[in-house]
């Protein structure tokens, strides 16, 4: 019996090829792997001494032979393999343990070379593992150090089953198209950056994900969820240091992430944001250059939703802001931090999630299933200037409704379409989401901010088909409105807005969420 050990990651490999060895397997290796069995004590064969040549061309051709090849891919059962294998003085590889050169690691480096990220691209590795795979019945594959101890088991105990050689086999390829799929990403990406749609959606496109947690269900207990990370990346919610709290749910994911998202959307303002989030959408959105006076804001802005809600900060979290969180029910709070002091504070909620959450880049593209496939783009990340916003109406807005517009626009973005958001002094007073019709949108954004309604700015995620909206928004008391624009009938909500006395202004971008 024969295993072939060749790792970049040797976290329990020692103590593996020892089970191995107490087995009676002769053991083959390279490079570094080789030499750190050795240092063991372990009895090594170097592949080298099998394949009757040295590595070569820097090590880039070392496993790349048929006797490595043709011992991984010769069917035990088939007479006429055997006696090829035989006669060309083949030996059978029972075992093979491998794990790929750290290219993730790699091109997250400040700087790196393609040069570099070239020489990172495993070859004789994924290889030897879809070999090793491919021919599973006769031969085990491990990728994985944590399997280890259940093969090692298994091979002291008799012998490792088919069902978990299948297993094994299985995690093994996904194991290598994950590895690809993180190079041909990396290749594309300088294109995909560009204005190049086939570049950016080519005929063939996977994505390379790595579980780090399964919850109890998903959205609903009949639901089975997994919790996965993009390679590479340290921050964002699935990443996030749970700090106090029970164990996160699927929707505590979901929700926590729409509440840190809209907490980071106003850091061009230079103040502290505070996001309410319940199932998705904002119903707390405020920003202050005092954190505790943002989280008032935020909270008053719907105090009957925020209950169960989430919260998200973008600074912080100090001990003032957590004494005034004293006596509202959360699920989760997510910060980049938090003072000693507060963390004590929200550590005595017994259930509550508090969670300590980093940037993370943006997603090249947003994925989302339909039956039959998936849609795919880009995400609504452009950066606007208003400034450059057009004022359609006769009448003219002051300083404090260009601002209240610019922080009513940006919070339109957040919440799901037909956007409505009702805004006063850069906090959300009001919203309307997910109707069928937006002057219903525009109705429920009226009632939800109540008599706070007088004197807000209006922002919508897309255009008005029709006057009733704007006639809707100045009977809630709002005395602005800005949105997209392009609706055949713009004149006519022109009209409208002026016979009303508001201000209105077209953006010429929409923002749908759906």
């Amino acid at each position: 019996m024969r295993a072939l050990l060749s790792a970049y990651d040797r976290t329990g490999l020692v103590d593996f090829a020892k089970v191995l060895a107490a087995k009676g397997f002769e053991l083959l290796s390279t490079g570094g792997t080789a030499a750190e069995l050795k240092n063991a004590g372990l009895d090594i064969t170097e592949v080298a001494n099998v394949t009757g040549a040295p590595e070569i061309l820097d090590g880039r051709v070392k496993t790349l032979h048929p006797r490595i090849h043709g011992g991984l891919l010769g069917k035990r059962s088939n007479p006429a393999h055997v006696a090829e294998m035989k006669e060309q003085g083949i030996e059978g590889i029972d075992v093979v343990v491998n794990n790929l050169y750290p290219f993730q690691q790699t091109i997250a480096k400040p700087d790196v070379t393609l040069d570099e990220a070239l020489e990172n691209i495993d070859i004789g590795g994924p290889a030897m593992t879809r070999a090793a795979a491919k021919n599973f019945p006769d031969v085990v594959i491990v990728v994985d150090p944590s399997d280890y101890s259940v093969v090692g088991d298994m091979i002291a105990n008799g012998g490792v089953s088919m069902d978990q050689r299948r297993k094994l086999a299985s995690k093994a390829f996904q194991h290598v198209a994950g590895y690809d799929t993180l190079i041909s990403a990396y290749l594309r990406e300088p294109e995909a950056t560009g204005d190049d749609k086939t570049a950016l959606f080519p005929e063939e496109l996977t994505f390379g994900w790595n579980r780090v947690a399964i919850p109890r269900y998903g959205e609903n207990p009949h639901q089975a969820g997994g919790i996965y990370v993009t390679p590479g990346e340290s921050g964002g919610i699935v990443n996030a240091k749970k700090l106090h709290g029970i164990d996160m749910s699927y929707l505590n994911y979901f929700d926590a992430d729409a509440a840190w998202v809209a907490a980071n959307s106003f850091e061009s303002l230079g103040q502290h944001c505070v996001s309410v989030v319940k199932h998705a959408n904002p119903c707390g959105l405020a920003t202050d250059y005092n954190q505790a006076e943002a989280y008032r804001k935020a909270y008053a802005g719907d105090t009957i939703s925020a209950f169960g809600g989430i919260v998200g900060f973008n600074t912080v979290v100090t001990a003032e802001t957590a004494l005034a969180m004293k006596g509202v029910l959360y699920d989760n709070i997510v910060a980049p931090g938090y003072e000693p002091e507060a963390l004590e504070i929200l550590s005595k909620r017994k259930r509550t999630r508090v969670l300590e959450v980093q940037p993370s880049a943006t997603p090249l593209l947003n994925v989302r299933n339909v039956t039959g496939g998936a849609l795919v783009q880009q995400p609504d990340d452009i950066v606007e200037d208003p400034s450059s916003w057009k004022v359609v109406t006769k009448k003219q807005p002051t300083e404090q409704q260009l601002s209240d517009m610019a922080f009513a626009w940006k919070a339109c973005q957040l919440v799901h379409s037909n956007a409505i958001v009702f805004a006063k002094n850069s906090m959300l007073q009001g919203m309307g989401a997910g109707q069928p019709n937006r002057a219903i949108s525009v109705y429920l954004a009226g009632r939800a901010a109540g008599d706070e309604a007088q004197g807000c700015v209006m922002a919508s995620d897309a255009f008005f088909p029709f006057p009733d909206g704007i006639e809707g928004a100045a009977e809630a008391g709002a005395v602005a409105v800005v949105q997209p624009g392009g609706s055949v009938k713009d004149q006519e909500v022109i009209e409208a807005a002026d016979r009303l006395g508001l201000v209105m202004l077209f953006t010429g971008t929409r923002h749908f969420y759906h």
